[in-house]
C-alpha cells in the first residue's frame, strides 16, 4: 500500500484524543460549584441547610444580580415549594440590605409531589436553590462592600415528622466590573435549568360544575408525559385529586377538581410540568376552552418513552438517518469525505480491504456520534443548557481542529509524508483500517455544525427520549453518515465505479489540499468570532508553527533523514496543549453578536413586547460555524428585497447568535424542538404558535411572509 497516501494518522489520533479529554473535562465543569459567599449561622444542627451564593462577587453599580438561595436537605427530609400543597410551610426570608439595594421576588424550582395520608405536598426532596434578583443603587465607588443579610425561616419535614428551622443566610458583593467566573455562571445556568419557563402566551380557563379545566398553548407536535399543575393561586384547585390532560390542536387542556366554593373568575397562576425537565409558568385567565381531543393516559396513542408515540421515535430515528445521509454532501463535510473516497479508490478490486475499511470508518463515526451525544446528555443533565454542536462553541475545540486541519492541508498537498517518520512499520497492513476509523471520526466531528433537512427535529425529539432511545437517534444519525461507503465497499456494482487507482490519485489528492486549506481558514475565522483580535492573533500563529513543522519535517524526510518518535510525540504535545490553554487566556473583544445582519439581539422578554404588540417577527438562530446558516444569510436573509418586503410589512427581525455558548437560545431551541442550529420562526400578529420555517430559505419565502 502506499503509505504517502495515508492521513497523518498520529498527528489526528493525537489531537483528537486531546479534543476528547478536552470535551470530557468541559462535562465534569458543568457541574462545578460557585463559592457560596453566605453562611449559615443557628443553633444546633440544621436538616436543611441554607446559604447564599451570588452569580457575580463584584457586580457593577447599577446592576442586577442574581442570588441563590441554596438548600440542602439531609437524606429523607423535605422543603416546600412557595405554595405547599395541604400541608407545610414555604420559606420566608426578612432582609437587612444595605440603603438602596432592592431585593425581588423568590423564583422557585419545579417542585415535586408527595402524597402523605391523602394530603398532597410541594415539596423537595433533593438539594434545590430558590433565585431571587437584587438591584443595586448607581453611583457608588468601586471597592464599596455591600453586606447582603437575612433571617430565613422554613419548615424541614420528613414523612412523620416536621421542624420548623431558621438561620441568617448572608454574602457579601464588593462593587466591581460585573464580570462572572464561568464555575460562578454554570452553577446558576444550573439553577435557571430548574425553573419553570415563562409562557409567552395566555392560558384559558373554564369552571363548572365543580371541576376547572385550563387550556395552555402548546404545539400540537410536542411530547407530553404525565403533565401536571401546581396551582400557585391559593384555594382553587384540590391539590391531591387526580388531574387528567388531554390534546385538542395546539392547546394542552388540563383538567382538575375546584376547591370547595372556590372563585369561578379572577385569574389562576401556577407551573404546569409537562415531561421530565419541561415545566411552564403559567398565568389563566378566564375564556373559552376547546372540547374534544385525545386524552394524553389513554394508554394507545402515548409511549412510556417522554410521552412519545412508537411512531414519533421511528420518525425521529428516521429523520436522524436522513439527515446524516444529506452531510454527505454537505461542504462542510465533503474535504473529510473525500479523504476516505481516496482511501476507497486505493483499495481498487480489494474486495476485503475495501469492506474492512468501511466497517472501521463506520465505527468511528458511531463511536464519535454517540460519545458526543452521551457527552451532551451529561452535561445537560447537570443543569447546563447546551444543544448539539457544542464542542464548536468553546474555542480549544476550534484551536485543535485549526492545527488538524492545517496538518492535513500540508499533507495532502505534499509537505511532509506521516509514513517515513520513525515509528516502525510493523503495523502497515493495518494502517488502512486505523486510517478509516480516524476518518470517520473526524467526520462525525467536523459534521456536527452542520443541520441539514430533517435533522433539526430528529436532535430536537433526541432530548426529550429516555437515553437509550436519545442514544439510538445519534446512532441513527451517524450510521446514514456512513451509508455511502458502506454501500460502495459491500454491493459490488457500484464499486466497479469507482475509478482504478493510478496517477489520477496524487492529482486528486492534490486538489483536495485546497477544500481542506479553506476549512482551516474557516476555522481560523471562527476563532476570531470566538476571541476577537486575540483569536486572529492566536490562529495565526498555531497555524504559523504548525506549518513551519511540519515543512521542515517534510524537508528531513526528503534528504531521507528518520525524525525520531519522541521528538514527533514532543511537537504533537506541545501543540495539542498551546491549543488548549492559550484560548482562555486571550482577551475576548468580539464584535456584538448579530452586528454584521439585520437585526435586533434575541431577547425572550424583548419577543413577548413585540408579539404584545401584535407586531409580526422574523426570528432566525445562527452560528458562526453553521454553513447552512451562512448560505441562508447570504442568499435569503440579507437580501435588499427581502429587507425592502420586511420594511414595508413593518417586520421585525430578531437575531439569536449561538457561536458560543448561550443558555437562553439553548433552552429556547428546546423549547420548539430543536437542539442545534439553524431555526427559522414567523410569528404572524395574533398567531398562536409561530410558524417554523424550511432550513434552506429563499428570499421569495421570506417576501412572502409579508403577503400573507
Amino acid at each position: 500500500m502506499d503509505r504517502s497516501m495515508d492521513l497523518p494518522l498520529r498527528l489526528l489520533n493525537g489531537l483528537l484524543m486531546a479534543a476528547c479529554l478536552l470535551l470530557a473535562a468541559l462535562a465534569s465543569a458543568s457541574g462545578a460549584h460557585a463559592q457560596a459567599g453566605g453562611a449559615f449561622a443557628q443553633n444546633g444542627t440544621p436538616h436543611i441547610r441554607a446559604s447564599l451564593a451570588a452569580e457575580t462577587p463584584t457586580p457593577a453599580a447599577g446592576e442586577t444580580v442574581t442570588l441563590a438561595i441554596v438548600m440542602r436537605p439531609d437524606k429523607g427530609w423535605h422543603g416546600y415549594w412557595e405554595n405547599p400543597g395541604d400541608a407545610g410551610a414555604g420559606m420566608r426570608v426578612a432582609w437587612d440590605l444595605p440603603e438602596g439595594v432592592k431585593a425581588g421576588s423568590f423564583r422557585y424550582p419545579v417542585p415535586e409531589r408527595l402524597l402523605i395520608a391523602g394530603l398532597m405536598n410541594h415539596v423537595y426532596e433533593h438539594d434545590y436553590a430558590v433565585l431571587l434578583d437584587v438591584t443595586l443603587p448607581a453611583g457608588l465607588a468601586k471597592g464599596t462592600r455591600l453586606p447582603i443579610r437575612g433571617k430565613a425561616q422554613w419548615l424541614a419535614c420528613t414523612d412523620s415528622i416536621c421542624v420548623p428551622e431558621q438561620g441568617e443566610i448572608a454574602t457579601t458583593l464588593t462593587i466591581g466590573d460585573g464580570a462572572i467566573r464561568p464555575g460562578d455562571r454554570a452553577l446558576f445556568d444550573g439553577f435557571r435549568a430548574a425553573l419553570p419557563r415563562p409562557l409567552d402566551q395566555q392560558a384559558s380557563y373554564a369552571a363548572q360544575d365543580g371541576r376547572i379545566a385550563i387550556a395552555v398553548p402548546y404545539p400540537a407536535a410536542a411530547p407530553v408525559s404525565e403533565p401536571w399543575f401546581f396551582a400557585q393561586t391559593p384555594q382553587r384547585v384540590r391539590y391531591a385529586e387526580p388531574q387528567r390532560a388531554r390534546r385538542m390542536g395546539d392547546a394542552l387542556v388540563i383538567e382538575m377538581q375546584a376547591s370547595d366554593g372556590a372563585a369561578t373568575d379572577g385569574v389562576i397562576e401556577g407551573v404546569l410540568a409537562i415531561s421530565p425537565g419541561v415545566a411552564l409558568q403559567i398565568r389563566a385567565a378566564p375564556g373559552t376552552v376547546p372540547s374534544g381531543g385525545a386524552w394524553v393516559d389513554g394508554g394507545g396513542d402515548m409511549a412510556a418513552s417522554g410521552g412519545l408515540s412508537l411512531a414519533g421515535v421511528l420518525l425521529a430515528l428516521g429523520g436522524a438517518f436522513l439527515g446524516g445521509l444529506v452531510l454527505n454532501i454537505m461542504p462542510c463535510v465533503f474535504p473529510i469525505l473525500s479523504l476516505k473516497a481516496i482511501s476507497l479508490a486505493k483499495a481498487g478490486g480489494d474486495q476485503r480491504q475495501a469492506r474492512g475499511e468501511a466497517l472501521a470508518y463506520t465505527a468511528g463515526i458511531l463511536l464519535t456520534c454517540l460519545a458526543l451525544g452521551a457527552l451532551m446528555l451529561a452535561i445537560r443533565a447537570g443543569g447546563a443548557q447546551i444543544g448539539w454542536a457544542f464542542q464548536l462553541q468553546d474555542p480549544r475545540v476550534i484551536a485543535l481542529l485549526l492545527v488538524l486541519m492545517v496538518a492535513i492541508t500540508l499533507n495532502l498537498a505534499g509537505a511532509f509524508e506521516i509514513g517515513t517518520i520513525g515509528v516502525g512499520q510493523g503495523k502497515a497492513g493495518q494502517g488502512g483500517h486505523v486510517g478509516a476509523f480516524w476518518t470517520g471520526i473526524l467526520a462525525a466531528f467536523v459534521a456536527t455544525p452542520c443541520t441539514g433537512p430533517f435533522m433539526g427535529a430528529a436532535m430536537g425529539a433526541a432530548l426529550v427520549l429516555p437515553w437509550p432511545l436519545a442514544l439510538t437517534v445519534f446512532a441513527g444519525l451517524g450510521l446514514g453518515l456512513a451509508t455511502p461507503f458502506i454501500a460502495i465497499a459491500f454491493v459490488p456494482a457500484l464499486r466497479r465505479l469507482m475509478p482504478r487507482p493510478g496517477g489520477w490519485m496524487t492529482r486528486f489528492r492534490r486538489i483536495m489540499a485546497v477544500p481542506m486549506g479553506l476549512t482551516a481558514l474557516g476555522l481560523a475565522w471562527l476563532l476570531s468570532r470566538q476571541l476577537g483580535t486575540g483569536g486572529i492573533a492566536l490562529g495565526a500563529a498555531l497555524a504559523l508553527v504548525t506549518v513551519v513543522l511540519l515543512v521542515l519535517l517534510g524537508r528531513r524526510q526528503r534528504l531521507g533523514h528518520v525524525t525520531p518518535r519522541a521528538a514527533g510525540a514532543l511537537a504533537l504535545v506541545l501543540l495539542g496543549t498551546a491549543a488548549i490553554a492559550a484560548p482562555p487566556l486571550v482577551r475576548s473583544d468580539r464584535p456584538a453578536t448579530g452586528a454584521a445582519l439585520a437585526g435586533e439581539p434575541f431577547n425572550a422578554a424583548r419577543l413577548a413586547a413585540l408579539r404584545a404588540e401584535k407586531r409580526p417577527v422574523f426570528l432566525y438562530f445562527t452560528a458562526d460555524w453553521c454553513l447552512t446558516c451562512k448560505v441562508n444569510e447570504a442568499n435569503a436573509i440579507d437580501r435588499a428585497e427581502v429587507r425592502r418586503a420586511f420594511e414595508r410589512g413593518n417586520v421585525a427581525v430578531m437575531v439569536g447568535d449561538w457561536t458560543n455558548a448561550d443558555p437562553a437560545i439553548s433552552r429556547f431551541l428546546e423549547e420548539h424542538g430543536r437542539s442545534g442550529v439553524p431555526l427559522y420562526l414567523h410569528y404572524a400578529p395574533g398567531a398562536a404558535q409561530p410558524a417554523a420555517l424550511p432550513q434552506v430559505l429563499t428570499p421569495a419565502m421570506l417576501t412572502a411572509l409579508v403577503k400573507n
